[in-house]
């Protein structure tokens, strides 16, 4: 495999998953003349820029060297090696640069990144602004609460303090909750999901909604597994997906064919397994099995002769 900054390029339902694949259908193109904007761009500057952020493990984080790594940049980084091929480059350099869940989006929209390696749900609402790869991981709202508490339902938060992160479907999640169940909850938004979960550390807050899988990464990675835990039902559903610019049929072909050739190589399963189930190059581990939904999503993707 080629390499990059000394770094190899790594290798809900069925429905869902369709539909985040049918924009690309019909989008195949060759490489060469006549390339989208982004391919353009990236052949003629031989450069690919990835944002990542810093505290969403195990998607994407920092490493105790300070270099960004993950589940969804691996990924990203085998849709560079798909770029390279369309652009006839084997040597595309990758450019990190951090990004936040409020200012994600805008970063995508105005070409600072090509594409998005984070924890990002792809929703209707986003997919006016963006496009979304196909389907990488499915999650929910849950709450972070300390042990002691008694919350587990959205009936136990009644006037409590709940610290969202800016810009995320959390935060219209809960919002939704309270005025569902007329909670009076005073909602509290921070930058990031570090300070968010630093509120609760505090005693500022009383629960911290975020994605489920977010939190247990949080809990694994502070070793607070004595302090804190992870309740209730779902709040709400979020089907992940890494971003890229919209109106860029050829480059949404890359994209797909990239997570294509991951199904039909068997890659994806393995590549969860090593983020999810595996210890972390950070210390933890967190024991999150492949839910059946995203299983069934990966099958979609194999092309192999009688897989489907």
């Amino acid at each position: 495999m080629r390499q990059i900054r000394g770094r190899p390029i790594r290798a809900a339902g069925l429905l869902l998953a369709g539909l985040l694949l049918t924009t690309a259908a019909a989008a195949q193109t060759g490489g060469g003349e006549g390339l989208s904007p982004t391919l353009a761009t990236i052949k003629s500057t031989h450069v690919v820029h990835l944002g990542y952020r810093e505290s969403s493990p195990p998607f994407s984080f920092i490493d105790p060297s300070g270099r960004p790594i993950g589940y969804s940049l691996e990924l990203c980084e085998a849709i560079v090696d798909e770029i390279g091929a369309e652009v006839d480059d084997s040597n595309l350099k990758i450019d990190y640069v951090k990004v936040t869940s409020d200012d994600r989006i805008p970063a995508v929209v105005q070409g600072k990144i090509d594409l998005e390696c984070g924890s990002t749900t792809a929703n209707a609402e986003r997919s006016k602004q963006v496009a979304f790869a196909p389907l990488m991981f499915v999650a929910g709202t849950k709450l972070m609460v300390p042990k002691a508490s008694t919350i587990s339902a959205p009936k136990d938060l009644q006037g409590k303090i709940v610290v969202v992160t800016k810009g995320t479907t959390n935060e219209q999640a809960m919002h939704a909750i309270d005025k569902k169940f007329n909670l009076a909850l005073n909602i509290v938004v921070s930058p990031d999901h570090e300070q968010s979960y630093q509120m609760l550390v505090d005693g500022k807050a009383d629960a911290f909604a975020t994605d489920d899988i977010l939190l247990y990464g949080l809990i694994a990675r502070h070793k607070s597994q004595d302090k804190f835990k992870v309740t209730g039902d779902y709040l709400s559903y979020d089907p992940y997906g890494i971003m890229y610019r919209k109106g860029e049929p050829q480059f949404t072909a890359v994209v797909e064919r990239a997570f294509r050739k991951l199904g039909t190589n068997h890659d994806l399963i393995p590549l969860y397994n090593k983020w999810f189930l595996t210890r972390l190059p950070t210390g933890e581990k967190l024991d999150v099995a492949i839910s059946p939904q995203l299983e069934d999503a990966f099958k979609v993707l194999d092309d192999s002769e009688g897989a489907n």
